[in-house]
């Protein structure tokens, strides 16, 4: 069925280990993000035969379909009040930064009879989530360390997501100095300091991330090869694991330029436009409804994007090589966002290829 996304399986098993072997010379662990494919367990098994440790998502919707994967799942989004019982039967591990939240996992917990892990999120910075004073962060720390059925599991960041900041020794220092002062006050070591997301991967390739940074969250990095500091694509990785393929649903040449006096378009825009002459122009059956305005890029050469509307694809293929067709399916490599809305809508059919 088109309009379709195809995953190959065998690259991103490729670049789980990569990234997998990558972190492993530095002493760190990875949480593979599973919420850009919406937790489909078909493609987390490949994050799994990459080698990684932990599964993590946003989502605890997504958390549930990966039970039957073997690897401890993190909730990466705080846990909202109305979802501490999932929380807990779900996840394994929850990041927060929200004592009366805590508190009440702590209940829940009771409840159910287990422990579940926490990673303490601080604010370095890029203003998402994390307590930002430091005197809060050790007050909540020592809250957290005296409760009976949660486990202060470790401190952790996020970066770049929000405020656009980078990942630097200076910041991830910081988040090793505010570790340290929370194991001098509760007497014991902390498991895991996570220093963000695939924002931090220059800093492996600088061989200057802090000693005791030990788990990074990765969701781009793997399923696109590229890190999202500088948006460079990372050695040996494919970018084509996710493609997105159109069918080609009208082939006409017309003028270059809408004819008539031009208003808003149907996202209320006020689009302009550059007078070409007449060029062939291809429509494709998908439109923003499902990549939202994300990037899309035409694998084929001299193709180029004109512009959508909610269920239509526009391209100027007058340029491009080899001949098209109506019926003819177009391929398209994705950025992050786009790769999110697509596998997010439900009229994209998502194919794996083994």
């Amino acid at each position: 069925m088109n309009p379709r996304i195809e995953i190959n399986y065998r690259k991103l098993v490729h670049n789980t280990e990569v990234l997998q072997e990558k972190a492993k010379e530095h002493g760190i662990e990875l949480a593979a993000v599973t919420k850009c494919f919406c937790g489909i367990p078909e493609i987390a098994q490949g994050y799994v035969d990459g080698g990684v440790k932990y599964l993590a998502d946003s989502r605890i919707s997504n958390i549930k379909k990966l039970q039957e994967l073997p690897n401890p799942k993190i909730l990466l989004r705080l846990p909202m009040l109305t979802e501490v019982h999932e929380t807990v039967a779900f996840a394994d591990i929850s990041l927060n930064s929200e004592i009366e939240t805590i508190r009440a996992l702590n209940r829940e917990a009771k409840i159910l009879g287990v422990n579940h892990r926490v990673i303490l999120m601080a604010d370095l910075g890029d203003l998402r989530e994390g307590v930002f004073e430091e005197e809060e962060l050790i007050l909540v720390a020592k809250e957290v360390e005296a409760l009976s059925n949660i486990i202060l599991h470790g401190i952790g960041v996020n970066l770049t997501c929000y405020g656009g900041v980078i990942p630097s020794v200076k910041n991830l220092s910081k988040l090793e100095y505010l570790g340290n002062a929370i194991e001098k006050e509760i007497g014991r070591s902390l498991e895991i300091y996570s220093g963000g997301n695939s924002s931090s991967i220059y800093l492996l390739d600088e061989k200057s991330i802090p000693e005791r940074i030990n788990h990074l969250r990765l969701g781009e990095a793997i399923v696109l090869g590229t890190e999202s500091a500088y948006g460079k694509n990372i050695e040996n990785t494919h970018q084509d694991i996710f493609q997105l393929v159109g069918e080609v649903i009208e082939l006409k040449e017309k003028p270059s330029m809408p004819i008539g006096e031009i208003g808003m378009d149907a996202f209320g825009n006020t689009p302009s436009f550059e007078d070409e002459g007449i060029r062939k122009r291809a429509i494709l059956a998908v439109g923003r409804q499902d990549f939202g305005s994300y990037d899309i890029f035409p694998v084929k050469e001299g193709m180029k994007i004109l512009g959508a509307s909610s269920d239509h694809l526009i391209l100027d293929v007058t340029d491009a090589k080899g001949d098209v067709a109506v019926g003819d399916e177009i391929r398209f490599n994705l950025r992050y966002g786009a790769l999110l809305s697509l596998m997010t809508s439900e009229y994209i059919t998502k194919k794996i290829i083994y």
